[in-house]
């Protein structure tokens, strides 16, 4: 009798490559002065992730990823002073990265969808363990298989209140952001033998 090994059912690894990737969150300015605001888009640099799955039929799937939060920088155009105060803002009173490092998601299912030969639309159910609280979070993704690589986009929002995150104002209240922020991401993972 085979064994699951033997008939090629063992799950393959796939890492994800931060520096080929590119994960971003916007948030968005409401109040009397958000005509002059900025909609503030964050590019998040340090995190890591694994994707494993049982190649052709994709059973078994799983999706980890962890994000340090104090490596968080804003990616818009402004004046260096406002950059500083923004990013200070945000790492002390709006992330608390002292408190709370990091942002672990782990998937506990995974329906994938085969669009073509290389192209999928996965649906991913999981938990998100974010400023301290655990969610459960569902999102979807295109990926494209090429064998020893993988592409992944997609997009989601997610409500800052639902994770007890302060919502921060400037100018007196006269501009503040936003509960709902959208993240957008496209990672490459490389498979690992």
């Amino acid at each position: 009798m085979q064994t699951g090994i033997q008939r090629g059912l063992a799950p393959v690894k796939f890492l994800f490559d931060p520096s080929a990737s590119r994960f971003t969150v916007q948030a968005f300015a409401t109040g009397l002065l958000s005509s002059l605001g900025h909609n503030p888009t964050i590019g998040m640099r340090d995190f890591d992730g694994e994707i494993q799955f049982v190649p052709e039929s994709y059973e078994k799937a799983l999706l980890r990823i962890t994000l340090r939060t104090s490596a968080m920088e804003v990616l818009d155009e402004m004046k260096s002073d406002d950059r500083k105060k923004l990013e200070q803002l945000m790492y002390q009173e709006v992330l608390e990265v002292s408190r709370f490092p990091s942002v672990v998601y782990e998937s506990k299912e995974i329906k994938v969808q085969k669009l073509s030969n290389e192209l999928l639309l996965a649906s991913v159910n999981g938990e998100l363990s974010f400023h301290g609280v655990k969610q459960n979070h569902s999102f979807d993704a295109r990926v494209t298989d090429m064998g020893a690589m993988l592409h992944i986009s997609g997009e989601f929002s997610l409500r800052q209140s639902d994770y007890g995150i302060k919502l921060v104002s400037f100018a007196g209240g006269a501009l503040r952001l936003k509960d709902e922020v959208k993240f957008k991401f496209e990672f490459v993972a490389r498979r690992q033998d």
